[in-house]
């Protein structure tokens, strides 16, 4: 249903997961206009104000993880590793843009600009391909990576669909034993495919908490008129990350794939 016709319809509230967050900011301001309490989850909007509240997870952060977890496998290697990005899009998704960013800085990558991607000039960076969070879409850019570089050793992906595409790719080298990947998601199948080896670590994120905590919010909305806050210091409510590997290291928090099987979703 459109957000005019739920505002017509009377509801208090809408929870949206944008898929242009751009796009949709006027439809988003029409609809506070008329008096409806506005929540995106998981991808905030740009400007992220353009909403009354965000819950998400810290994107960013998920990213750093990760980037930490890799820097630290690899170690030494890490002066010389040869990376890919298998990104959303090339829209520049805030989502996109935070996880990617966020990997680079764990990983000690100098990022040129926190809020836009592919403007670093590291050498160790092959390239990035979107894959439009699918399976499919990592096989191709995984694919179309590996003609470009086949030296590549560590690929950070937008998902763990994308992920698991880019295995299958890296399989049809004969370069899945020689390739690091890392992602981001914690839904049940990529945390199983960190078990079976095939995503050495995942940032798991809380979809559910954030679609819980936004009913809430609107109710609490409807009863009071009151609007959520956010976590001290940051600009959303952080529904929290956890990184998911059977690879841990010194210095990078971590649980087992085992543990991360009884919290994933999907």
């Amino acid at each position: 249903m459109r957000s005019e016709s739920l505002v017509a319809a009377g509801a208090r509230g809408i929870l949206i997961t944008p898929s242009d967050p751009a796009a949709l900011t006027d439809t988003v301001r029409r609809a506070r206009e008329a008096g409806v309490l506005v929540i995106a989850l998981d991808t905030p909007f740009d400007p992220i104000d353009a909403a009354d509240a965000t819950f998400a997870t810290d994107n960013f952060k998920a990213g750093e993880l990760i980037g930490q977890w890799a820097a630290a496998k690899m170690g030494a290697d890490a002066a010389s590793a040869k990376i890919a990005t298998l990104d959303l899009s090339e829209a520049q998704i805030t989502v996109d843009v935070l996880r990617n960013q966020g990997f680079l800085t764990g990983f000690g990558i100098d990022v040129k600009d926190v809020k836009k991607m592919y403007d670093e000039d590291d050498p160790r960076l092959v390239g990035g391909d979107s894959t439009r969070g699918s399976e499919e879409g990592g096989r191709t850019a995984m694919e179309n990576l590996l003609q470009k570089d086949p030296g590549i050793n560590l690929i950070h992906t937008i998902n763990e669909p994308a992920a698991a595409g880019a295995y299958e790719a890296l399989k049809a080298f004969g370069k899945e034993q020689d390739v690091l990947v890392v992602s981001v998601d914690g839904g049940c199948p990529g945390v199983q495919n960190v078990a079976d080896g095939i995503i050495g670590a995942t940032s798991m994120q809380f979809p559910l908490k954030m679609a819980a905590l936004g009913v809430e919010a609107v109710a609490d909305f409807a009863a009071t008129g009151a609007k959520p806050k956010n976590t001290p210091g940051l600009d959303f409510l952080d529904t929290g990350v956890t990184l998911i590997t059977d690879q841990p290291v010194e210095g990078v928090s971590s649980v087992t794939s085992k543990e991360g099987l009884t919290q994933c979703w999907g």
